[in-house]
C-alpha cells in the first residue's frame, strides 16, 4: 500500500517555505507522493455546482481562494526533495493546449528524475471555461484526444497525431520524460471517468470513494479494451478506520491519500510538520499489504 498527501498546494502549504517543509517531512515519513489540485480562476457568483460540497460551492470561498499553479508549485518543492512523487490530482486537461501541457509536464518529470504523476479531469466549473475561451462541451472528448496527443508527444521519436481538436505532424519534442512516457491517473467520482480510466489510463483516482461500482466498472472496461485491469492503479481516499486498509487492499486499491489540514468535510487529515511526520509508523505497518 502506498501513501500520500493531498490538497498540498492549498492553505498554509502556499507559502514557500512551508510548502518545502511539508514535502521533505512526507519524504522523511514515508509517504510515496504529494497531490496538488488545479484551478486557474474562480469566476465570481458562478453557478456550476462544485460535485464534492453538499451547498455545491468550493471550500474556501471565492475571492479568498489562494490557489498557486500545480506545476510551478510541483517544480519548485521538486528542487528540495529527492524521492517523493508529485502528482496533479487534478489538472483540469481540456482547458491546457496539450502540446504545451506535454512539454510542462515533460520537463518537469525529466528534471525531477521521472518522479511525476498525471492525474487528469475533465472539469465541473463552466464559468472558468468561459473566462479561458475553452469550450465546455465536448469536454470529455477532448480529454481523450489530448491524452493520445500527450503520449504521441512523448513517446515518440517523430511525434505525430491527427484528431479533431489538435494535430501535429512530425513535432519534435525534448526533453522526453524521464522514464519514456509519465503515468495519466483520470480523477473523478463518475461512471463516465471511471470507464475512461478502464479504457486508457494508467490509474483512476475517484476523490471522496471508490465504491464497488465504479471500480468494476474500470475492471470491466479495461477488460473490454483488452488491456490487464491490473494495470490500472486505483487511488483512493484514507479511510476514517485504518483497519479498512487490508480490505481496501484486497478490493484492488493501491494507494491512499490522506489530506493536509484545511480540507472542510473531511475529518482524517494531516496537521501540521509533526502530524505529517508522524504518519511515519503507519506507513511502515501498512507498507507491505
Amino acid at each position: 500500500m502506498k501513501f500520500g498527501v493531498r490538497y498540498c498546494n492549498t492553505g498554509r502549504y502556499v507559502d514557500p517555505v512551508r510548502a518545502v517543509e511539508l514535502v521533505q517531512a512526507a519524504e522523511a515519513a514515508g509517504f510515496e507522493s504529494a497531490w496538488t489540485v488545479e484551478h486557474t480562476v474562480i469566476p465570481k457568483g458562478y453557478q456550476s455546482a462544485y460535485p464534492y460540497t453538499a451547498d455545491g460551492r468550493l471550500p474556501g470561498g471565492e475571492g479568498d481562494f489562494v490557489l498557486p499553479d500545480p506545476q510551478i508549485w510541483m517544480a519548485y518543492v521538486a528542487a528540495h526533495s529527492s524521492r517523493i512523487k508529485l502528482a496533479t490530482g487534478i489538472l483540469i486537461l481540456p482547458q491546457h493546449n496539450p502540446i504545451i501541457c506535454a512539454k510542462q509536464v515533460a520537463t518537469l518529470d525529466y528534471m525531477s528524475g521521472g518522479r511525476v504523476l498525471l492525474g487528469i479531469g475533465v472539469g465541473w466549473l463552466k464559468e472558468e471555461f468561459d473566462a479561458l475561451g475553452v469550450p465546455f462541451a465536448e469536454r470529455g472528448a477532448r480529454t481523450e484526444e489530448y491524452m493520445h496527443a500527450l503520449r504521441a508527444l512523448w513517446t515518440m521519436d517523430s511525434p505525430t497525431y491527427q484528431g479533431r481538436f489538435v494535430s501535429f505532424k512530425d513535432a519534435y519534442m525534448r526533453p522526453k520524460p524521464k522514464n519514456g512516457t509519465v503515468p495519466i491517473i483520470i480523477g473523478g467520482h463518475s461512471k463516465a471517468a471511471a470507464r475512461r480510466a478502464g479504457r486508457m489510463a494508467d490509474g483512476f483516482f475517484p476523490a471522496r470513494g471508490a465504491s464497488k461500482e465504479l471500480l468494476d466498472l474500470v475492471r470491466a472496461e479495461a477488460i473490454a479494451a483488452g488491456r490487464d485491469p491490473k494495470d490500472v492503479e486505483i487511488t483512493a481516499s484514507i479511510p476514517e478506520d485504518l483497519d479498512q486498509l487490508p480490505a481496501m487492499a484486497a478490493a484492488g486499491i493501491g494507494r491512499v491519500l490522506v489530506p493536509v489540514t484545511g480540507v472542510a468535510g473531511l475529518k482524517k487529515q494531516v496537521s501540521g510538520i509533526e502530524g505529517v511526520l508522524s504518519w511515519k509508523d503507519t506507513i511502515e505497518k501498512y507498507a507491505d499489504l
